[in-house]
């Protein structure tokens, strides 16, 4: 912590900001992208986000309490950024959330990034059918592989209603997966 708050020290100080501020981004583009991108699924819009996810954080940095990691901080503002994204997404086209979703799902196949099969298109299919906390959480967990301590911090949420919430959606997604005969 004693490192970290050095380094949030020189993000904040005007003179050591720039410098500060390229190697977070430098450390943190990768899983940060990754982590937009199972959200959003497209990855030029993924790109998109993952800028506004880092103007905010510059901005916002003088701001950090400190009250949690840095990297939670900043995954908490890249959910929210995608979250947002989708939203403004969906109301740009008329559609729902959901539907924008589907849509972006239904058209992985012609993104040329990326590289997965039916049985992931259909996975995709059955992570979109959560509500959005369960889906958030399958996420992070199943595909980011974090640990349940490390989500509780970004999405602001108990661990045992996590770990609930983790379990019920593997069960849901079974059942979708069992009931189109994918796996």
């Amino acid at each position: 912590m004693k490192d970290e708050s050095k380094f949030i020290e020189s993000l904040i100080n005007p003179e050591t900001r720039d410098l500060a501020f390229e190697k977070l981004v430098q450390d943190y583009k990768k899983p940060i992208y990754w982590h937009i991108r199972k959200i959003v699924l497209d990855h030029d819009d993924a790109h998109d986000v993952l800028q506004n996810t880092f103007l905010k954080v510059f901005k916002g940095i003088d701001k950090f309490k400190f009250e949690s990691k840095l990297y939670t901080w900043i995954y908490r503002i890249a959910t929210n950024e995608s979250l947002n994204f989708i939203k403004s997404k969906a109301k740009k086209f008329l559609m729902s959330s959901k539907e924008m979703m589907d849509y972006q799902i239904n058209n992985l196949k012609e993104d040329p990034y990326f590289d997965g099969d039916e049985l992931q298109i259909s996975l995709q299919k059955a992570i979109n059918s959560l509500p959005t906390k369960q889906k958030l959480i399958f996420q992070m967990k199943y595909e980011q592989n974090m640990k349940f301590k490390e989500i509780c911090e970004i999405l602001e949420t108990s661990e045992g209603g996590l770990k609930a919430s983790y379990h019920i959606a593997v069960k849901k997604i079974k059942k979708e997966l069992l009931k189109n005969q994918t796996f």
